[in-house]
């Protein structure tokens, strides 16, 4: 267990590593690590002020001492408060975004949503501050907060939008943004960073939006010839929900609409046409979107309604399991630095599969059951991806051909190797691996004298993947 905890403690003290500490040198009674890990881990647990991290780690002290120094004790609410507020949350916010681009994969065709949220009471009157908003990207299949980048003031998500893709590896994945980055430039940088693009078309755009709209009417007329279509039904929860999709891939007909030439790469249209009944109510939306994607109405259908998923994911559990909008926190950099540490704490709890319940169960069993918390904290290590990624076998018993396997040992590898190595595993970092591996899986990787890596210990296997070229072929026994 020692090994599991400073295994935790080191991962979190090198991705944090360049964030700077704001107090002056002769009044620092507290390593700021410790402040960090102390305040995730209360986080996990249910804390949502700065009293509630400082009564929790009073009350875990002991455990704490096992892995931390804390010569001077659990620091006061006062100065985690104090410390979080002076915090730069750029700099967190980027320490954050390389953490989780060191432990996740993004794969091609992965969905990754973008939207905003406002933490309602963030808000400060007696300074006429106004509540923040939060833009965040979200990867659908991995469950994960890729990043995250704040509002400026008096100013609104598209000038977020960039940054925040600006920061993210995003090549090869398809982006879905809501009506409010339906612009020209942003579809630009996502086609620049590789990626592919599903806009939703918003009304204020006029001479486009009708434009498209009657083209999609004229569709209508010749009974959708030239469309793809793809229906989906859906009961549940008292409503039936009926949806529709058609997309216009033509060339001839994407040539009708004015300005559609300034968007880049731009394959298909589409038109979601959306019935909800509920008793005798029946409600009937019609939206529209922008694609670069050349699939048809089924693959466009799927992303419009995997876009939800951040509203229904995210937004939804922080403002039921962790209450985000009752937050008061508001002062200076802390509002913005306190939303970095739900998210941290989201991540590492969605990735936790063991326990068969929501979030906000996970929190209470991770604040009575310590061992089930060190769980958590180590599933930073384990966070596996979904096996259907393009030419790639489907996980299931017997099969010796699951890149997830692959996925696994790779991560620790990376974990082990530092940012930029070409593979080659010297006899410190071969050591550290060999740390790293006992911590996670209870047993070494490495057979002595070798510089190859089994840590999972699996069946034997003929898969032979290219980053093991630099590192020799990994024997599996």
């Amino acid at each position: 267990p020692f090994q599991k905890y400073h295994a935790v403690v080191g991962s979190i003290s090198e991705h944090f590593a360049e964030l700077e500490d704001p107090r002056i040198d002769r009044t620092k009674a507290h390593l700021l690590r410790d402040i960090l890990v102390i305040a995730i881990c209360a986080v996990i647990d249910g804390a949502e002020t700065w009293v509630d991290i400082a009564d929790f780690g009073n009350a875990k002290l002991e455990w704490f001492k096992r892995f931390l120094p804390l010569a001077n004790g659990i620091p006061s609410h006062d100065t985690f408060g104090r410390v979080f507020r002076l915090l730069d949350a750029s700099q967190f916010q980027r320490c954050f975004l390389n953490w989780m681009q060191a432990v996740s994969e993004v794969f091609d065709g992965q969905l990754v949503i973008v939207d905003g949220k406002q933490l309602r009471r963030s808000h400060d009157k007696t300074i006429g501050k106004d509540a923040i908003y939060m833009v965040s990207a979200w990867a659908q299949e991995n469950q994960l907060v890729l990043g995250q980048s704040k509002v400026a003031e008096k100013s609104n998500e598209i000038t977020a939008i960039p940054q925040l893709l600006a920061a993210l590896d995003i090549g090869g994945c398809s982006v879905t943004i809501d009506a409010m980055g339906c612009q020209v430039e942003i579809a630009k940088q996502i086609v620049a960073q590789g990626a592919d693009y599903v806009l939703a078309l918003k009304g204020d755009q006029a001479t486009l939006y009708d434009a498209v709209q009657e083209l999609f009417e004229y569709a209508q007329e010749t009974d959708f010839t030239d469309c793809d279509h793809h229906k989906t039904v859906n009961k549940g929860h008292g409503r039936i929900e009926v949806r529709e999709c058609w997309t216009i891939s033509k060339p001839d007909y994407l040539a009708y609409p004015p300005h559609l030439s300034d968007w880049p790469t731009l394959r298909t249209i589409v038109m979601v046409k959306s019935e909800r009944r509920i008793a005798l109510e029946t409600t009937v939306t019609t939206r529209y979107y922008l694609s670069s994607l050349a699939y048809g109405s089924k693959q466009h259908l799927h992303a419009v309604r995997s876009h939800w998923g951040i509203e229904n994911q995210l937004h939804w559990v922080l403002d039921v399991a962790f209450r985000e909008d009752d937050c008061r926190v508001r002062k200076d950099h802390a509002p913005h630095n306190f939303a970095i540490l739900r998210h941290i704490a989201l991540n590492l709890l969605k990735q936790e599969k063991s326990a068969q319940c929501g979030v906000r169960a996970k929190r209470l069993k991770a604040g009575w059951d310590e061992n089930y918390l060190l769980k958590i904290l180590s599933s930073l290590f384990w966070m596996q991806l979904p096996c259907w990624r393009r030419g790639s076998v489907s996980r299931r018993a017997g099969s010796h051909t699951c890149r997830n396997d692959v996925c696994w040992r790779r991560r620790l590898w990376k974990a082990a190797l530092p940012s930029g190595h070409c593979g080659e595993l010297s006899t410190d970092y071969g050591n550290r691996l060999h740390g790293l591996c006992v911590a996670v899986s209870g047993h070494s990787p490495l057979s002595e004298g070798m510089k190859r890596c089994n840590p999972f210990n699996v069946v034997p296997c003929c898969l032979r993947d290219p980053f093991y070229k630099s590192v020799g072929s990994a024997p599996f026994c």
